[in-house]
């Protein structure tokens, strides 16, 4: 507990895919191929990392030209590589956009997150490919994104941060009746007080049963079965009582 941090220090997707990262087992089929996959960052990627941010949820007809624009209100931009498809040209919704100097990075780091451009609400976060250790890409199961409906939350990234673990050692053992004996005892007797309730609950069904044969065979009304349904009621609860 004294090194946990709400933002993860180094790539696990078995913690990624936790909420307060204290999961041992994967709850779905991406976290295992996150953490069978052996990923390389890409070398063609030129820059320096460490003064790269990382833009995302970019309306696909925001570009170069319309980023510039936006994040050279925090500084010098040195270079703007808006993300496309190979084969269509199109943009896949990020960039990644790197400053000459450190000062303006924090800057746009801390004011250029949830900005909109162009009717879409953007998130900002330093580049983690080639800065967080042991980092996977959404694509193979990792990263820090993802939707409830998919079922493949990622957690430990700004956006989505840990939730700090709750201790609770001894609630275990109390629960499965590892506790004292007294514990242990009212359990029991908590038993069968259910167990007796149960029988009375079948006897009383049985008698029932009967009384409203003979009332269907002679043609009694609903409000006569009713009522005399209630009297047999009481009965039984003055005998409970007794």
């Amino acid at each position: 507990m004294n090194d946990w941090a709400p933002i993860a220090k180094e790539y696990d997707p078995l913690k990624a895919g936790s909420i307060d990262g204290t999961d041992e087992e994967p709850h779905d089929r991406a976290i295992w191929r996150a953490m069978l996959a052996r990923y390389v960052p890409n070398k063609g990627v030129t820059g320096d990392p460490h003064l790269t941010l990382f833009v995302a949820r970019l309306n696909l007809q925001t570009t170069e030209e319309k980023l510039k624009e936006v994040f050279s209100r925090y500084g010098d931009i040195r270079k703007i590589r808006l993300v496309r498809d190979l084969v269509t040209g199109f943009s896949k919704g990020y960039a990644f956009i790197e400053y000459k100097e450190d000062r303006a990075l924090l800057k746009a780091h801390r004011d250029a997150n949830r900005l909109v451009i162009d009717q879409h609400e953007i998130f900002v976060d330093f580049e983690l490919e080639r800065t967080l250790k042991g980092w996977i890409p959404r694509r193979l199961g990792g990263g820090f994104g993802g939707k409830k409906e998919s079922g493949q939350l990622r957690f430990g990234g700004r956006d989505r941060p840990f939730r700090k673990p709750i201790n609770l050692p001894n609630m275990k053992n109390d629960f499965y009746g590892e506790g004292s004996a007294e514990k242990r005892n009212w359990s029991r007797e908590g038993t069968r007080d259910w167990r007796a309730r149960d029988r009375d609950h079948e006897r009383s069904r049985d008698k029932r049963w009967p009384e409203r044969e003979r009332s269907w065979a002679w043609g009694e009304s609903e409000r006569e079965r009713d009522a005399k349904e209630e009297r047999s009621r009481g009965r039984e609860r003055k005998d409970r009582d007794r």
